[in-house]
């Protein structure tokens, strides 16, 4: 089975919506994990976003790269030009991909338009998630 990392900043928002959208387009085929170079806590309204899209994200938990550091990952994705910059090095084989979404967590504006900021980026992670299990894992 393969191991897929998805790395971000913060492990609040991009790569907790990357990891529940690779698991349900992966099914068994992967074991997916997330994790940030810092741990912000999982963001309420990604959470809110995924639900929307009939994807439960909310027993997610948000991790520290360091947590990870003894996995030999198949796969190392990046969701943020920060994360992609500092990403520390994994003694593995695994190959990297690297796709920055916008930060939903700094949209501005009342409620209803951060939420758009949100579903536009899960949208964006969607659509790049199950493209990278149809050409990865199928």
């Amino acid at each position: 089975m393969k191991k897929i990392l998805v790395l971000c900043t913060g492990n609040s928002c991009r790569s907790q919506m990357a990891e529940g959208y690779l698991r349900f387009f992966a099914k068994e085929k992967a074991t997916i994990y997330s994790a940030g170079i810092e741990t912000h806590g999982l963001n309420p309204k990604a959470v809110i976003a995924m639900k929307a899209d009939g994807v439960d994200i909310s027993s997610h938990t948000s991790n520290h790269i360091d947590e990870y550091r003894n996995i030999d990952f198949d796969f190392v994705i990046t969701v943020c030009d920060h994360a992609q910059a500092n990403c520390p090095f994994f003694p593995s084989h695994a190959k990297r991909f690297h796709q920055s979404f916008s930060d939903p967590a700094k949209a501005k504006g009342d409620d209803t338009e951060v939420l758009v900021a949100f579903i536009k980026t899960r949208d964006e992670i969607k659509a790049y998630c199950q493209e990278f299990i149809k050409e990865n894992l199928d």
